[in-house]
């Protein structure tokens, strides 16, 4: 059934939530491997265009499936059109659940291709290869917010620094030189990146976000709070800590509001002992908490 249900998934004019359904309980035993003989890597970039959402559903939901075996997440870094559409549905798309069914494959992905568990290839295909990594500057920057072909709306263009800064910190845990580093920095030049900023992590924590908007405003504040977090019960090395107390340091220095909640973190009762200790040593880098 599932070869006649993935055509009449890509050609069904109508609602195809149902065939989408169904096929998803059927796919859900099958291993990766075996579902790119019933769906290609054409097929699959197809189902992430479509516009309905049960359809990029079972897409993510299939590309997921190799987030199961570092070799299968190998074979999918091989698919460079896959990959940049997957990243593409997952900024662009306007439905919600279609955006969290994304960043939790990404996540989930991205953590078993780590270099400590799997062999880093499909980290290599997004922050290694110009075209994948320059994607991801462009779907989220202020600067390419417009109609055209490949831009976001202003609307979308929030939803898309929104998940990105929530699959932030989990990478940062995972592989933090990956996001605070590059290997293009012309790229990240035509985005306003400069005097030794590099990387997603310096692009989305100071570069990304209207400050003016006040909902983006209090999105960059809580990833503050969740990145410090999440680094606070791993043991940073001497590089990563130089690192986020720089970034720290630029996020506070024109913001005020960053300001007090950084130092309400330090001094909050409902801070754990790990963050309030990642606080005071951070600032033996820097005068940021004072």
């Amino acid at each position: 059934m599932l070869p006649d249900l993935t055509r009449l998934l890509l050609t069904y004019p109508q609602d195809p939530s149902i065939f989408a359904s169904l096929s998803t309980k059927l796919l859900r035993p099958v291993p990766f491997t075996q579902t790119l003989t019933l769906a290609s890597e054409g097929d699959l970039i197809l189902a992430l265009q479509s516009p309905a959402p049960s359809v990029n559903i079972l897409a993510i939901a299939i590309i997921e499936k190799a987030s199961k075996k570092s070799s299968d997440t190998a074979i999918l870094s091989m698919m460079k059109g896959l990959v940049e559409q997957l990243l593409r549905t997952w900024l662009s798309t306007p439905h919600v659940e279609v955006g969290e069914k994304a960043t939790q494959a990404l996540s989930d992905l991205l953590a078993v291709d780590c270099d400590k568990i799997g062999q880093g290839l499909l980290w290599k295909r997004i922050f290694q290869d110009r075209e994948t990594y320059g994607l991801l500057f462009s779907l989220c920057s202020l600067e390419t917010t417009g109609t055209d072909e490949g831009e976001l709306d202003e609307r979308q263009k929030s939803l898309a620094q929104g998940r990105l800064l929530r699959v932030l910190p989990r990478l940062a845990v995972l592989d933090f030189h990956a996001i605070s580093h590059t290997a293009f920095p012309d790229v990240e030049e035509r985005y306003s990146l400069h005097d030794g900023e590099h990387g997603l992590l310096f692009f989305a924590g100071l570069h990304m976000v209207d400050k003016e908007d006040m909902l983006m405003h209090i999105t960059l504040i809580d990833f503050y709070a969740e990145l410090l977090n999440e680094l606070s019960v791993t043991e940073p090395t001497f590089p990563t800590m130089q690192l986020l107390a720089s970034l720290l340091e630029k996020a506070v220095r024109s913001d005020t509001t960053m300001a007090k909640s950084l130092e309400a973190m330090a001094t909050a009762e409902t801070s754990s002992p790990e963050l309030v200790e990642l606080l005071r040593n951070l600032s033996r880098y820097t005068l940021v908490l004072r």
